[in-house]
């Protein structure tokens, strides 16, 4: 009976495997079709209402690839060019071009009265992130629910149900098959029927 439960083991890292490999994927393919390292943001403050609300989450585009492209009224996230390390969604309220060629951007608060120095500008191509090209409203909540420890946490018990059950089951498997040999060695004689089992629960291939 042990024999049998180990052989499930590799099961269940193969299963473990494709539950991590096909998140890399995901994530690999979303990075690469968006053009940009991370492709979602959450906003955190009201300076776009009633354009973007708190906890809405935006898709963000081409990274620094679009960045000579970008046109006044364009929604972009971008680093706080001067002191901390922010990260800021702001429209674009004005783009310029220094005499060396170089172009900087200054953008505003849709909910702000004016631009806010060493926030809105300078933006400089290294400064910018991405363009928004798709908002999805309120669901920044969730993120909030399941960050940092608590999305690992979810991760380590799926892994452990998917081990739970190629283990569990095996063992079932092993006592039904001992159960059944017994009762249909015996000739002349009525055997009672066998109380039902219930079926395990299937596994997760994939999770997001």
């Amino acid at each position: 009976m042990l024999n049998k439960n180990q052989s499930k083991i590799p099961s269940a890292v193969k299963d473990i495997a494709i539950v991590v490999v096909g998140v890399a994927i995901v994530w690999l393919g979303l990075r690469f079709a968006f053009g940009t390292n991370n492709p979602f943001y959450v906003v955190s403050s009201g300076s776009m209402v009633p354009t973007l609300n708190v906890n809405d989450v935006l898709v963000v585009k081409d990274g620094t690839s679009s960045f000579g492209n970008l046109k006044i009224g364009d929604i972009i996230v971008f680093n706080k060019p001067v002191g901390d390390d922010r990260v800021i969604v702001h429209r674009i309220a004005g783009i310029y071009t220094t005499t060396q060629g170089e172009s900087i951007i200054r953008t505003k608060g849709d909910a702000n009265t004016g631009s806010i120095p060493g926030v809105d500008f300078p933006i400089r191509v290294h400064d910018y992130i991405g363009k928004v090209v798709y908002v999805i409203p309120g669901i920044g909540l969730i993120t909030k629910v399941i960050s940092p420890p608590v999305n690992y946490i979810i991760i380590a018990v799926i892994l452990a149900i998917l081990l739970f059950n190629r283990m569990g089951g095996g063992k079932k498997d092993t006592e039904t098959s001992s159960s059944q040999s017994s009762t249909t060695g015996t000739t002349g004689m009525f055997s009672s029927p066998s109380s039902p089992s219930s079926s395990p629960i299937s596994p997760p291939h994939s999770f997001l």
